[in-house]
């Protein structure tokens, strides 16, 4: 275990509090005009997937336990979970749904992302910053719309509604941000 001060918490770590494994969902500093200024918290308890909020000090010793990040391609999902390889030893690891979450609609095949492995056992997935994908539907360009001022929706092929530009139409392929499902640039391939 190793000790950090809490304002140094990011999405992703993995706490050790009372004995027991928390993989961090969001960790937000605030800094009040008057007072001290704390780090909020949301994080998951692995064994159960117990969701709970903490508040700390920002100055506030945490422990962090110790994960291995390693890279791991996704070969396929069926009701047992997720199945990732190891690239290095074969080695094969499942994670759950609910583990994945909301990332489930970014995974593609052969698709290289990073896991973090405690004991064993898979506990967070950290996936590429952009994937491409394609616009399956949008609504058609209005006449005399700018195209620096409003976004239209979209339906990108995993199945994902987003916001892209005007000019962006169906079939078109575009990069998306995994982190919050935005547009980022149409794609360049």
């Amino acid at each position: 275990m190793v000790k950090i001060i809490a304002s140094s918490v990011r999405k992703g770590n993995v706490l050790e509090v009372e004995g027991k494994l928390y993989v961090v969902l969001t960790a937000q500093n605030f800094h009040p005009g008057k007072g001290t200024p704390v780090t909020q918290v949301d994080m998951r308890r692995i064994s159960d997937g117990v969701k709970v909020s903490e508040r700390y000090r920002t100055t506030e010793q945490v422990e962090r336990a110790f994960v291995e990040d390693r890279e791991h391609n996704f070969l396929y999902d069926d009701a047992d979970g997720f199945h990732f390889m190891n690239p290095e030893s074969y080695d094969q690891l499942t994670m759950s749904q609910e583990d994945i979450g909301d990332l489930k609609a970014y995974l593609q095949e052969g698709m290289t992302v990073i896991l973090s492995v405690h004991e064993g056992v898979a506990i967070a997935i950290d996936l590429p910053r952009h994937v491409t994908l394609e616009i399956t539907e949008t609504e058609p360009v209005v006449k005399g719309q700018t195209a620096s001022s409003s976004y239209k929706p979209a339906i990108l092929s995993n199945g994902v509604r987003t916001l892209v530009p005007p000019h962006i139409t169906a079939g078109t392929r575009v990069v998306i941000a995994t982190e919050d499902g935005s547009y980022v640039e149409r794609a360049k391939d």
